[in-house]
């Protein structure tokens, strides 16, 4: 195995440790050495974080631990972003997400923007309890190719379908795919309103969204 090689295998296997002080500088030292940062970034982050969504799925680690992770992928993505920038590598695609108005949940949310990071995406996250008129907002001023809306309280459903009505009524909604998660919600019901996917978990919005961006 090459150096390069090795390098980019402890940065993979660091952050799934959410190992920060062995990634941090090996980050570094790859682009001293010319390691290209969009390679860094596929090879070693974004691999990362796909095997630790795959874990997650299969039991094998939990939330603290993804969320540790996570920390690592974001501490090293801040370092590689200026070379990113300058290398003109852009994102998979950008994403707004939020939980709906009257919701003050967040860790599910949260967990679907880590795993959207982790695979390349740029995500604004709007944080829990979103009114519809704050997604078309920060629709209209980021411009993303997908906006997302979860949800764990049956209560709160409604809005979701009424937030895409004011996505339409806004002119926002050509080219703009909308993803709908949380337990309460199904397939059907995104389909009933008009939503574009549904995702049942962080994985799976991850694996799914990335296939759409392509």
């Amino acid at each position: 195995m090459s150096m390069r090689a090795k390098r980019l295998e402890a940065i993979r296997s660091g952050t799934v440790a959410g190992q920060a002080e062995a990634v941090l500088p090996l980050v570094r030292e790859a682009l001293a050495d010319g390691v290209p940062p969009g390679v860094l970034l596929q090879e070693g982050l974004i691999a990362a974080m796909d095997e630790v969504g795959q874990r997650f799925e299969r039991g094998d680690c939990y939330i603290p631990e993804m969320l540790l992770s996570a920390k690592v992928m974001r501490a090293a993505v801040e370092i590689l972003k200026p070379h990113l920038i300058s290398a003109r590598v852009d994102p998979v695609g950008r994403i707004v997400i939020g939980t709906m108005e009257g919701d003050l949940h967040d860790i599910g949310k949260n967990l679907v923007g880590i795993m959207l990071q982790g695979v390349g995406f740029e995500v604004v996250d709007l944080g829990s309890n979103v009114k519809p008129a704050r997604f078309v907002e920060a629709v209209d001023k980021h411009r993303p190719g997908f906006v997302g809306f979860s949800t764990l309280l049956t209560t709160t459903m409604p809005g979701m379908g009424r937030t895409i009505a004011a996505l339409d009524a806004a002119g926002l909604r050509a080219g703009l795919r909308v993803v709908i998660g949380g337990a309460p919600v199904s397939a059907g019901f995104a389909r009933e309103i008009g939503a574009d996917c549904y995702a049942a978990t962080a994985t799976e919005a991850a694996q799914t969204l990335r296939e759409l961006a392509k």
